[in-house]
């Protein structure tokens, strides 16, 4: 069986990762890699990825990459506003015949309507491709771990899902300035704003998907964010954040059903993870509310390599991207949406007579 031909979509933090683990893995065949800096295009995929010559070529061409005939795009690129700037592109590659594992939201496309759902499919259907979107927040704790966890439950009453980022040392200044929203003014950072727009769109998949398992109908989604201004000058691997901006952010969003919280989904990113709000917490904490109840933390260990330039973060990102490329490959066109084993649904009781 030949190895399946992949290319690569943008090579940051997480798309280099991405990019070592195609070039070491001998099912796996490099073919294309798209960029979008000028000053990466023309170098070899290795000098990129700090590995050896590989032949392949950075392009900033999407006509180029398509020419090297993929049979799969790993897409990476930084999630951008608004929520929707990667359609086209990822369309563009569905249509040509490419399945597509994207780490830029499109989880669950459904959860926005029929229309943004039809027009993924009509793609897919029209290039005999599948698109999948994953990494390990949206992905996995939520759309697996946490709905795994709810099938031990005899009764349930509500889910909490909260994610604690210690962000210092993400090192890209454009996403943590400008998509992450570090170091503005916090006034900027209101519930009508582009950013909580953005986050609320992606975090949406996950408790709607959450929801469609669980047999849950979802009446509304609350957001319920805040914004922490930083304690102090803080010196970070992106740049300078000065006292008062922007330090921390707090996207917090509750699927109600039935009139209550039933879906809560917390993503807590931090400059100043010594505050007394995030000090000690854990990376992941998920909370099932029930019979019984039941607490699941989850964190990272760091690589114990000191050559290594990647992080425990990176790696978690990508492993999920990396492990999808046969199955996705597999898999029948559309939308792909992995089964999830047992979650826990409500059974109507049913209505006890008198006996006369």
């Amino acid at each position: 069986m030949r190895p399946i031909r992949v290319a690569q979509w943008a090579t940051g933090a997480i798309g280099k990762t991405c990019l070592r683990g195609v070039i070491d893995r001998p099912d796996l065949e490099l073919v294309g890699l798209y960029v979008y800096s000028d000053r990466k295009a023309g170098r070899d995929a290795g000098d990129i990825a700090r590995r050896g010559h590989t032949g392949v070529t950075a392009t900033r061409s999407v006509d180029e990459l398509l020419a090297t005939g993929p049979d799969v795009v790993l897409h990476t690129p930084r999630l951008q506003v608004p929520y929707e700037t990667h359609d086209a592109d990822i369309c563009r590659l569905l249509r040509a015949g490419v399945d597509v594992v994207t780490t830029a939201g499109h989880h669950f496309p459904r959860a926005h309507g029929p229309a943004r759902e039809a027009m993924f499919l009509d793609a897919c259907h029209a290039g005999s491709a599948t698109l999948y979107g994953v990494g390990i927040s949206p992905g996995v704790v939520g759309e697996r771990l946490a709905l795994a966890l709810t099938g031990v439950s005899v009764d349930l009453d509500a889910v909490e899902i909260d994610e604690v980022l210690d962000a210092r040392r993400m090192p890209d200044p454009e996403f943590v300035f400008r998509v992450m929203g570090m170091g503005g003014p916090v006034e900027a950072l209101d519930t009508g704003g582009e950013l909580p727009v953005l986050y609320g769109k992606l975090y949406r998949e996950t408790l709607l998907f959450m929801a469609e398992r669980m047999g849950l109908v979802v009446e509304d989604v609350v957001p319920d964010h805040r914004v922490v201004p930083a304690s102090r000058d803080l010196q970070v691997a992106a740049g300078t954040i000065r006292a008062g901006t922007v330090g921390s952010t707090e996207w917090r969003w509750h699927a109600v059903v039935g009139g209550r919280r039933v879906l809560s989904l917390s993503i807590i990113w931090t400059m100043e993870p010594d505050l007394p709000d995030y000090a000690g917490r854990d990376e992941w904490t998920v909370r099932v509310h029930g019979r019984p109840g039941v607490v699941m933390t989850l964190n990272l260990v760091e690589p114990d390599d000191p050559t290594s330039r990647t992080t425990a973060a990176q790696f978690v990102t990508a492993g999920p991207v990396l492990r999808a490329v046969v199955p996705v490959h597999e898999a029948p066109p559309g939308i792909l949406e992995p089964p999830v084993f047992g979650p826990y649904q409500p059974v109507a009781r049913p209505v006890l007579q008198e006996t006369p």
